[in-house]
């Protein structure tokens, strides 16, 4: 734990099982532990690639933390396996994925994580709902803002927002 309370962004995805309510018990358990400050609408979107898997509902969270990123990703994984997800790739179908976004203007490159999230630029899954609750956060590398980011982003039309159903 650190003293300093940090705002970190978390991406969730669920393409297995009750999609909505495995975002649910996600958010729920994030909340026993961080304050979650803002979350984005759900947004129903394609996998990116392995296409051939079904689709995702995702969204975006804003929490306050004083957990170090690490911890932070041990929580994350924590609930991603409640959540009934076991290992495999990232291009496999999941009842949750929990990444880490961004973690205040830290950038971190370790064997276990790296932040801000090496794809998140390019992923309109991401980018949609990280820039309807923060469309001003700005990528610590790039120096870009995430409305900025979403702009340069061309393959938003596998995105929408999810009416629930």
């Amino acid at each position: 734990m650190q003293n300093e309370t940090v705002t970190a962004y978390l991406g969730l995805g669920s393409n297995l099982g009750d999609r909505q309510a495995n975002l649910d018990r996600a958010l729920a358990f994030l909340g026993q532990r961080l304050r979650v400050e803002r979350v984005s609408s759900i947004y129903d979107s394609e996998p990116v690639g392995n296409i051939e898997q079904p689709r995702f509902l995702n969204l975006v969270c804003q929490v306050n933390t004083n957990l170090s990123p690490s911890s932070l990703l041990a929580l994350a994984k924590g609930i991603e396996n409640k959540l009934g997800r076991w290992g495999g790739s990232s291009d496999t179908p999941r009842t949750m994925d929990i990444d880490i976004l961004l973690y205040g203007d830290q950038v971190i490159e370790t064997p276990e994580l790296v932040i801000p999230h090496p794809r998140m630029d390019k992923r309109a899954f991401v980018l949609v709902p990280l820039s309807e609750i923060a469309p001003k956060v700005v990528h610590p590398v790039s120096g870009k803002t995430a409305k900025e980011l979403l702009k340069a982003v061309k393959e938003v039309q596998g995105v929408f927002k999810w009416e629930g159903g």
